[in-house]
């Protein structure tokens, strides 16, 4: 009389990992998911004068350049001084070389990929200073709270001036360190492809005080959402990336 082989849990998981394991979705690689694609920038994020990359307007606003650009990294770094005794920042141009080099390790971690300078306040000013070097091949320099006019009322357009890469401006209204009339007449005198965003009644980081919100009717996310569509949208003209906005509709391509 022949025995039945009786079935061990085993070998049924082993059956079904064999029936359905052709169904199984794989993960899809971040580039899928995220759509990276050679117009995927890699953008070199430059903290201001005060704050390190850690703090909390630095990786909002790296979160939002990054989901906005469709980057294929953001790369932020701490300036020597920012977590030494030191706690003033040193002359923009004592930081050059040492940003020109974290710039030059990007580009060459992501060959091809646009390469797009930001900054945040000294950050931007100094973004501006690498990208006029010859032998970086920067694609924009995005300005957030470019600090235009010093303490002292002198207007400090130089490294603008010598720009020939496109830039784009996100300046609070309010913004005592760069008042947009100082900063029109500028623009006026720059050589590269220039774009302006202003947040209404934001200071030099963006802030808009609780009664101007209120009469507007829109949120602090609201402002600052805007701006970074514009920046997208800036950005995209030199990269040529789709835009896709909040709804998932392709505005620029």
């Amino acid at each position: 009389m022949s025995s039945k082989r009786s079935r061990t849990p085993e070998s049924e998981y082993e059956q079904a990992i064999q029936l359905y394991a052709p169904l199984i979705k794989r993960p899809e690689p971040l580039s899928a998911v995220r759509g990276i694609n050679r117009h995927s920038p890699v953008v070199v994020f430059a903290h201001g004068a005060g704050a390190p990359s850690t703090s909390e307007w630095m990786i909002r606003w790296k979160n939002l350049l990054a989901n906005a650009l469709n980057a294929v990294e953001v790369v932020t770094f701490d300036y020597p001084y920012i977590n030494g005794r030191r706690k003033a920042a040193p002359k923009p141009e004592k930081l050059v070389g040492f940003h020109s080099d974290i710039v030059r390790n990007a580009a060459a971690k992501y060959p091809g990929h646009p390469l797009i300078l930001a900054g945040k306040s000294l950050g931007s000013r100094i973004s501006c200073m690498v990208a006029a070097e010859t032998d970086i091949d920067v694609s924009a320099v995005v300005c957030l709270g470019y600090p235009l006019k010093a303490t002292n009322g002198v207007i400090r357009d130089e490294p603008l001036l010598q720009l020939t890469v496109p830039i784009m401006f996100v300046q609070g209204g309010n913004d005592g360190y760069c008042p947009l009339q100082s900063l029109e007449t500028v623009r006026k005198k720059l050589k590269a492809i220039n774009a302006l965003h202003v947040i209404e009644n934001g200071d030099h980081s963006f802030q808009i005080a609780k009664k101007n919100l209120e009469l507007t009717g829109m949120t602090h996310e609201e402002a600052e959402g805007r701006a970074v569509e514009a920046v997208a949208m800036f950005v995209s003209e030199i990269t040529g990336e789709k835009v896709i906005d909040g709804r998932g509709v392709i505005v620029h391509e």
